[in-house]
């Protein structure tokens, strides 16, 4: 039926008479009544809905235990090459961007020993180290929408970046032009109006985290979880050379050096049906490297090994972070073989000519975009795939010793701090 300008039916050419004004006024209450009814019903739905958010994915007996913006446990380094303390730091209260995060596990990356001995250039102090989180969403803000209260996430390497820039726009946002903001050992150099600008980041090493939506990762629910902590450093950084130099499932692989990096490339390089070799000084790794998954062990030090798989490698993942003599490795890669480089290694010396005589490749590769990273957990979620992780109390003489036994390479794979046992109460700030 038409409708009358004064928006009533119109049956016929005749508009029906307004009801009288009292019914009018007892309806518009009933219907007043009705929406406040309403109202409150959609409240208490909410409710029930953040309660069992609370519960939802729960690890059995891992709970929520801090707020946003509070003081938090902290394990921090007060100075250059010094002795880790137990302390506190502070977190920004909650934006309306922000994912608030209980952090349960924090890998300890063989990065974080470099960065408190300022071996990358000038850190700062004191330093709360750590970009390998996996935690539990406590709060999230009122624009948030990809993510709810007692889901599993993880934050690596970066908390923000310009966003505006050409590879930032690309999915880039570790290439960010305005220089990505790092997860610790960084300032917030872009002014958010959430009063941290200019402040330092503070890590993993920490009973909570506030991190931008956009920096907040999906960790999937069927891996061990503090076994997924690592994947936000380590898994990343051996998956993305493989994505972006195309390794393929006829491809013969090989990984030079089986430590934090070396062990997530083998078992990363066979779910992508390669054909993966280790390449690692001496005998002593061999077993170990088999029992990940590689097809091959090759002992670098013996001539006559390495002289049969010469000329054989179609890709080579690099992850050896000391100074070496990487020519041995140019000259195992077919033609247009590419040798990545995920190791910050100090400096290498490369003889050019085994380069050009077989159009053969050298070039380095650094985590990943937010997206690829997302990408990489899911690939590992699918595949079953964890860091081999030994776990350490959250204390500051255990993290210590732990920082000696990395320099030793006493460790198969990762090191983990179990959060979940770290002090309801923080300890004294660190400023």
């Amino acid at each position: 039926p038409e409708r009358s300008r004064a928006g009533q039916r119109v049956d016929g050419g005749r508009t029906p008479k307004r009801p009288p004004q009292r019914h009018r006024e007892r309806s518009g209450q009933a219907e007043q009544a009705e929406q406040a009814a309403k109202a409150d019903k959609r409240q208490a739905g909410k409710a029930d809905k953040r309660q069992a958010g609370r519960k939802h994915r729960q690890e059995p007996g891992i709970m929520a235990t801090h707020q946003a913006g509070k003081t938090v446990f902290a394990i921090s380094m007060p100075e250059k090459d010094g002795k880790f303390k137990t302390s506190s730091v502070e977190r920004r209260e909650l934006g309306p961007k922000d994912v608030s995060i209980d952090i349960k596990y924090a890998g300890i990356c063989h990065s974080d020993v470099s960065q408190v001995k300022g071996e990358w250039g000038e850190s700062i102090f004191p330093m709360v180290p750590g970009h390998e989180i996996a935690g539990l969403v406590r709060e999230v803000g009122s624009e948030v929408t990809k993510f709810k209260e007692g889901e599993r996430v993880g934050v690596g390497c970066m908390v923000d970046s310009c966003q505006s820039c050409k590879n930032c726009c690309h999915g880039e946002e570790q290439f960010c032009k305005e220089g990505s903001i790092l997860t610790y050992n960084d300032k917030y150099r872009i002014d958010r109006d959430d009063g941290d600008y200019e402040k330092p980041t503070y890590g993993g090493y920490s009973s909570a985290i506030l991190v931008r939506e956009d920096f907040v990762l999906r960790l999937p629910e069927n891996l061990e979880f503090s076994a997924s902590a690592p994947l936000l450093c380590a898994g990343i950084t051996t998956y993305s050379p493989l994505i972006h130099f195309g390794l393929r499932p006829n491809h013969r692989m090989a990984v030079a050096g089986l430590g934090g990096l070396g062990h997530m490339a083998v078992k990363i390089g066979k779910a992508f049906g390669a054909h993966v070799t280790v390449l690692s000084r001496g005998t002593k790794k061999r077993d170990s490297a088999l029992k990940l998954g590689a097809d091959e062990f090759v002992d670098s030090t013996d001539d006559e090994q390495m002289n049969k798989v010469e000329g054989t490698f179609d890709m080579i993942v690099n992850t050896i972070g000391v100074k070496h003599d990487p020519n041995p490795y140019i000259n195992c890669l077919t033609l247009d073989g590419t040798m990545a480089i995920v190791g910050v290694s100090p400096e290498i010396d490369i003889q050019t000519y085994s380069l050009l005589s077989q159009r053969r490749r050298i070039t380095g590769s650094l985590i990943g975009g937010i997206a690829e990273t997302q990408e990489c957990l899911d690939f590992c979620g699918r595949n079953n795939i964890t860091c081999e992780v030994e776990m350490v109390e959250p204390k500051a003489e255990a993290v210590d010793k732990a920082y000696e036994r990395m320099l030793e390479s006493d460790v198969k794979y990762r090191f983990v701090i179990d959060m979940t046992k770290a002090p309801q109460e923080p300890e004294e700030k660190s400023d």
